[in-house]
């Protein structure tokens, strides 16, 4: 537990004092201080009426607003927001955007009261003042043209940071740079020659242990585990050279926690990278741990220079700063608070590592400090989303900032790196354009009569290690899905003909490749054809159009056959999905759209289809001529083509390809089998296809066509596995947890080879499962509370009140439904509040699940429900978690997709194995270290035992009531 900052007495005022409000503001729900000359304790009620009236230091008054007047209106003071501050003196640099965040992140104790929360406000000025003076002069010239640009918006801020400034010695003579055009100060990427081919080595065992200790000596791990040496060893073998065509060294290894599996896998991954000459792609499933790993390569190299050069982390395009985005958004921003916000996003963007603002260093929390009536909050126009190339509107060589992009770096970057941070998601696409280049190679080989070259002839994906394996199922199943829908329709719409409607970037396909097409007058025919057969799908409006039902229950007036397409499904959607309601025995959440099965599909719904069909070949026809122009300009030979030119081709090939040859013939075939069967899916079918809706907020918004495959572990093992020479499956919950008596032979593995893609290659895998090292008897306790009635909020809310407060905080709430989640918030965040304890929830909160989580790790007193983005998303080491309580057992949700795989899989046998991954999972959070003690509280009496044989070695299962769990925890968490 951290100790709290000591009150200090009244004092001078520090001279940073006279630019800047008198009084700050410490707060909890229950009641607030105001630390300063006139130092006193607030009610809420009154904090409610000095809010409007006179300014204070805060931080995070976003936050502090909801929790003051919701949605209410309300009068609003000029507040001096600390983290405002921080962004700007400290950019790139993490912080929680809260009081302890800001504490923590500034060198002090967590505050852990509201007074000391005031007091330590005035501290971390201090600190970040001082921190300006001593920066470096390139840092504050670039400082004071932001300064001064802010100051004429009235930033309350400016005044303060200009004195800072003036007391810093800038030269006079100095030439300011731009405050916000700072593309023109980013350094330039260079490009990178190809690496070839890796060579055909093996490691020893001395090489990996000699590598893993010196890893460990450079991380400063004085420690030696057995058990992360022996998984290291058996890491190893997918690095051996591979000898049968489409089977690679495959292995799936179960690493307790505990074991330190990721220097475990990095340690033979960079030995075998340095001695082959070779590239390792590690991949995970959240952007949490892709910033883990990429913090734990730090032991594997003597310098940071060297890391910088062989390690780089990879994402999709839709997680990098667009910077010709950003220069549009600036040029629409006229309102102050749009302006200082762009001051301080093009700090972030100066002195980013990567650009990355989905996940990176960027202060996610930044854009909700933004007033609510500003333009820029209610058009969401500087939000990560907005900033962010996600509709392949990419110009490549044209554009302005092409030779700065943050993501040509990266992609530049990883050519040369030794090893590759990635994401599943990531993996799979690079999968489809390995082969996608291979087949082209081939091909373009053939016509010209020459051997392919070696660099393409092999795949970049071909040492894998997935970390998080247990996830790649459901990577797999996203990545080769196939989805209609209104908004991805109209996202095609707006990706071939440009922005129609409201004044903002879109230039659509004419625009932005017109001029790579002077000359040749089939390709612009191709073109002029593609743009009157886009006319058909969705436009502005569309969402409305679909979903808002007239008397006759059809739509309001939809515009062509994929809008009138959608609406007929709605009215299969409405008619069948009471009765698949009723079949289910689980409450339907408000947040949850309805869905029926496809087919036999109405009369209505197979008509539109063949009509939709029609109007989708119309556009596939003139996409796929410009491809084959484009393609032929690239290979004939006949011309030379400038290398901007080249590669602005190229990367459109990219988009046209994907939407020519893959997205319009999956919708083609999804509504040809709408038009042709009119029974049932039969049994055995390899795809399944349903209807859904999409519902924000309890209201229905779009309508959905899908097509999953029923074993997405196929076209996994055939895309992605096959091509691969070793292939390394990681987590802490591979096997599935039945007991196996003795004498028993049972493989633990089932599942997850099932879910890998392991069972679709000729010789499988390889598996083992190395246990934890701690001692979970003695560090853990699990409690199953059987007085708690599930069906009753009410009880569960008290029940999870109770809880908290025995556990002192450091409590996470799971839940199975978003409106349970909200009910409960409402019931016990005020009593918790008096208690001393904050309460934070995803879904009520304005701050995203990774906020959310900073937050409750900088907190060792606060508690967070949440839904399974917490559970999968949380690592919060030490005791700052000691307790989680569930809800309800989180049985899979029987939709139709996950019927029609309970019955491949292996009916109640599959639900059991899911569910038990998940409680594994979940339980895997709570002891992170040999000195956490944790509880695990599962407030479902009906829960079986044998959903928690998944849970290591020692734990017991306590059945017991409420009050006699309270007791135990109390005095197993706080023995003293």
């Amino acid at each position: 537990m951290s100790e709290d900052v000591t009150l200090k007495p009244p004092e001078t005022p520090v001279w940073w004092r006279d630019h800047a409000p008198k009084a700050a503001l410490g707060y909890s729900p229950a009641r607030a201080f105001i630390a300063g000359e006139d130092a006193r304790a607030l009610s809420v009620n009154e904090l409610r009426e000095l809010w409007g009236r006179e300014p204070l230091i805060v931080a995070n008054a976003a936050l502090v607003r909801t929790r003051l007047f919701g949605n209410r209106q309300h009068r609003e003071a000029r507040h001096f927001d600390v983290l405002e501050l921080f962004a700007f003196i400290r950019p790139a640099q993490f912080c929680a955007p809260s009081v302890a965040g800001l504490a923590l992140a500034c060198g002090y104790a967590e505050p852990q009261t509201p007074e000391a929360q005031a007091q330590v406000l005035f501290d971390v000025i201090t600190r970040l003042c001082e921190d300006l003076k001593a920066a470096p002069l390139g840092f504050r010239l670039v400082a004071q043209s932001g300064v001064r640009l802010m100051e004429k918006q009235g930033w309350p801020w400016a005044p303060l940071l200009q004195a800072v400034l003036d007391e810093s010695q800038i030269p006079a003579d100095y030439v300011p740079p731009p405050a916000l055009d700072v593309w023109t100060l980013l350094e330039e990427w260079e490009d990178q020659p190809p690496e070839g081919q890796a060579r055909a080595v093996s490691l020893t065992e001395e090489e990996v242990g000699a590598a893993l200790d010196a890893n460990l000596a450079r991380a400063g791990l004085d420690e030696r585990r057995p058990e992360q040496r022996e998984f290291a060893q058996k890491a190893r073998d997918i690095f051996a050279p591979k000898f049968m065509k489409d089977q690679p060294n495959m292995l799936l290894a179960e690493a307790g926690t505990g074991v330190g599996k990721t220097l475990g896998y990095l340690a033979p991954a960079h030995a075998w990278a340095r001695k082959a000459q070779g590239q390792v792609w590690v991949s995970t499933y959240t952007k949490a741990l892709q910033k883990q790993i990429y913090n734990d390569t730090r032991a594997l190299f003597d310098s940071p220079h060297e890391r910088a050069e062989q390690v780089v982390v990879r994402k999709g395009r839709e997680n990098y700063l667009c910077l010709l985005n950003f220069q549009e958004r600036l040029n629409g921003a006229h309102s102050q608070p749009e302006i200082i916000m762009a001051v301080l996003m093009a700090r972030w963007v100066l002195y980013s590592r990567d650009g990355d603002i989905m996940s990176g260093d960027f202060p996610t929390w930044l854009p909700s400090l933004l007033p609510p009536s500003s333009p820029a909050h209610v058009f969401q126009t500087l939000t990560p989303s907005a900033l962010v190339d996600r509709r392949g509107e990419c110009t490549y060589a044209a554009c302005p900032h092409y030779r700065v992009c943050f993501i040509e770096k990266s992609v530049r970057k990883a050519k040369s790196a030794t090893l590759v941070i990635a994401n599943h998601a990531l993996v799979m696409a690079q999968a489809a354009y390995d082969l996608r280049d291979v087949a082209r190679a081939e091909m373009e080989a053939e016509l010209n009569g020459e051997d392919m070259q070696d660099e393409v002839a092999t795949s970049a994906l071909s040492r894998l290690i997935f970390d998080e394996g247990h996830h790649v199922f459901e990577a797999a199943d996203s990545a080769f899905a196939t989805r209609l829908s209104g908004l991805e329709a109209f996202e095609l719409r707006r990706w071939i003909r440009g922005n129609e409607g409201r004044s903002r970037r879109g230039r659509g396909l004419e625009a932005r490749l017109g001029d790579l097409l002077s000359g040749d007058d089939a390709s612009k025919q191709a073109m002029q054809e593609l743009m009157r057969a886009a006319v058909v799908l969705p436009a502005e409006g569309f969402s409305q159009r679909i979903t808002v039902r007239t008397q006759s229950g059809g739509g309001l007036d939809p515009v062509g056959p994929i809008e009138a397409l959608l609406v007929e499904v709605y009215g299969q959607i409405d008619i069948r999905q009471g009765e698949a309601r009723l079949r289910s025995r689980f409450s339907a959440d408000g947040e949850q759209g309805g869905e029926c099965e496809a087919h036999p599909c109405l009369e209505g719904v197979a008509l539109a289809a063949k009509t939709a069909a029609r109007a989708l070949a119309a556009i596939e026809a003139p996409l796929l001529a410009l491809v084959r122009a484009l393609e032929d300009r690239l290979s004939s030979g006949k011309e030379d083509i400038e290398p901007a030119d080249r590669i602005r081709i190229e990367g459109a090939l990219r988009g046209l390809e994907r939407r020519a040859r893959m997205l319009l013939p999956a919708w083609r075939a999804l509504l040809q089998q709408l038009t042709l069967d009119d029974e049932p899916t039969p049994e055995g079918a390899q795809t399944i296809d349903w209807f859904s809706t999409e519902v924000i907020r309890g209201r229905v918004v779009d309508v959905c066509l899908n097509r999953h495959y029923v074993d997405p572990s196929l076209p996994l093992a055939e895309y992605v596995l096959k091509p691969a020479h070793g292939v390394l499956v990681a987590s802490a919950t591979l096997s599935d947890g039945i007991k196996v008596e003795e004498g028993e032979s049972r493989d633990i593995f089932a599942l997850a080879r099932q879910r890998t893609g392991a069972n679709h290659l000729v010789m499988g895998a390889k598996a083992i499962r190395v246990a934890s090292p701690f001692d979970y008897a003695a560090q853990a306790r699990l409690f199953v509370v059987t007085d708690v009635s599930r069906e009753d909020a009410r009880s569960v809310g008290a029940a999870m009140q109770a809880l908290f407060v025995a556990a002192k905080g450091g409590a996470l709430g799971l839940f199975t439904a978003i409106r349970r989640l909200k009910a409960v918030y409402e019931q016990i965040n005020k009593p918790l509040s008096e208690q001393g304890l904050s309460l934070y929830a995803q879904h009520v909160d304005p701050l995203d699940v990774s906020d959310l989580i900073s937050v409750f790790r900088a907190e060792h007193h606060s508690c967070l429900l949440g839904t399974d983005a917490i559970r999968d998303g949380v690592d919060v080491p030490g005791q700052a978690l000691r307790l989680i309580a569930f809800d309800r057992i989180p049985w899979p949700r029987p939709d139709t997709l996950h019927r029609a795989r309970r019955q491949h899989f292996g009916a109640r046998l599959y639900d059991d194995a899911l569910t038990r991954a998940k409680l594994a999972q979940a339980f895997g959070r709570l002891i992170r270290r040999k000195d956490d003690r944790g509880v695990f509280v599962m407030l479902d009496s009906a829960a079986p035992t044998r959903l928690f044989s998944g849970l290591p070695e020692g734990v017991l299962v306590q059945r017991c009531t409420l009050a006699e769990a309270i007791t135990a925890i109390e005095k197993f968490l706080y023995p003293d």
